[in-house]
């Protein structure tokens, strides 16, 4: 499993799955779009952590540098 997120792409899916997932615990969203925005939030920052979006790996995506993927 090679890195093919890089750091500005991190950063944004960490910032942004935190939105969504706060925004699914407190955002007053009805059952079940708040269990969606729960795991879709989990899911952005799960990819931000371990460096590696398996989308990107399906359409040939790597927004990292040389340098940051070793």
């Amino acid at each position: 499993m090679n890195a093919n997120v890089g750091i500005v792409d991190r950063a944004l899916r960490l910032i942004a799955g935190g939105f969504i997932v706060t925004l699914g615990y407190i955002g007053g969203l009805e059952a079940p779009w708040n269990a969606v925005a729960i795991a879709a939030g989990s899911a952005f920052m799960l990819t931000a952590l371990i460096k590696f979006c398996p989308l990107y790996m399906i359409f040939g995506i790597n927004t990292c540098t040389k340098n940051a993927a070793d």
